[in-house]
């Protein structure tokens, strides 16, 4: 049995850094076992500006201090009124890594979201041209669809038309939880990978009803059926570079979770690398978890591998009831259970 496990140092391909003293108090946590991370643009107001992406960068450089290992790899919100060549200058000065397409409405701060794919059609054919990642929160926000059914809704309404017009857009279709997601990315012709969180390798939708509501399982997209899980966990596992590791930390204070209207979001940030590597020991695939922690992404945005490496070993860690305190007090995903693993040094 494998006790200490070392690999190439892994990047986060999606994280909520937030602001002000919440940066502050998460940021250590993502830059201790990361040495990049796509950090997410939905902040109040969201990031639709070269200027504003490199202030929040700054910031979160700021919040880190000096000596921090760590690159923050900056993402522009895409609205309806989006300009193209904004966008490619920003991506040109290597401001804008990537741009992210929330759906209006479909999630923490995506009211400013684009409302239709068709209003942004000559930034997609900017971004094709020059290579541009296009990251996507892959849901539908029609209020009729059963929200258990808006990913899979979505693949079929939005994600296979935009494929068919922008057949060379590199797409990322993040936090997948669906058998059809899975499926769509390991077997569609066309330039597109997905992310994958702990949290939905881990618990299904009973998860957020066990004994009652449980608000800090609560994350959009939510949990779904077990074959789901199953389904999502095997394209984890399965050594294929369309998929690889994206935590969607989010965190949230206590009373914003523990309230009438929970927000959603599922911090995991605390001990992201040990929950994923449980997931790979579990599915006897240790020998895969580098590939999917600190290749794949890398190698799908173009970019180099990290030189440096991190270390993990077979000895228990438990994992806190909350980190932070007072106005940055957040309950961490699996608080007060142990896991088997844990991050050296």
């Amino acid at each position: 049995m494998t006790q200490r496990l070392t690999i190439r140092r892994p990047d986060d391909w999606h994280v909520h850094l937030r602001d002000g003293a919440m940066l502050e108090a998460v940021a250590g946590y993502t830059a201790r076992q990361f040495a990049r991370a796509i950090v997410m643009p939905n902040l109040t107001p969201p990031v639709t500006s070269v200027a504003a992406a490199r202030d929040y960068r700054a910031r979160i450089l700021a919040a880190l201090g000096e000596g921090a290992r760590f690159e923050p790899l900056m993402t522009c919100y895409l609205t309806d009124q989006a300009d193209p060549d904004t966008i490619a200058a920003g991506h040109e000065e290597g401001v804008f890594t990537a741009c992210k397409l929330y759906p209006a409405h479909a999630t923490t701060n995506s009211a400013h979201g684009v409302t239709d794919i068709a209003a942004i059609a000559p930034v997609l054919e900017r971004m094709q041209r020059i290579g541009m990642p296009l990251l996507i929160h892959g849901e539908v926000t029609d209020r009729s669809i059963d929200i258990f059914d808006r990913e899979a809704v979505f693949l079929d309404r939005v994600l296979t038309p935009l494929i068919r017009d922008f057949p060379a857009l590199r797409i990322v279709l993040e936090h997948i939880t669906t058998a059809e997601a899975a499926v769509f990315v390991a077997e569609a012709a066309h330039p597109i990978a997905a992310t994958i969180t702990p949290q939905h390798l881990i618990i299904n939708r009973n998860a957020i009803f066990d004994g009652g509501l449980r608000p800090h399982a609560y994350c959009l997209p939510v949990a779904k059926r077990e074959a789901h899980r199953l389904a999502v966990r095997r394209a984890a596992v399965s050594g294929s570079p369309r998929f690889f590791l994206g935590t969607d930390s989010a965190p949230h204070v206590v009373g914003a979770k523990e309230s009438a209207c929970g927000c959603a979001g599922i911090f995991n940030a605390p001990f992201a690398l040990e929950t994923y590597l449980r997931v790979f020991d579990e599915e006897d695939a240790i020998d895969r978890f580098e590939g999917f922690a600190s290749e794949h992404g890398a190698r799908f945005y173009g970019l180099p591998l990290n030189p440096g490496t991190i270390t993990l070993e077979r000895v228990p860690v438990t994992v806190p009831a909350t980190t932070g305190e007072g106005a940055t007090a957040v309950v961490p995903f699996l608080a007060g259970e142990t896991l088997a693993w844990r991050l050296a040094g």
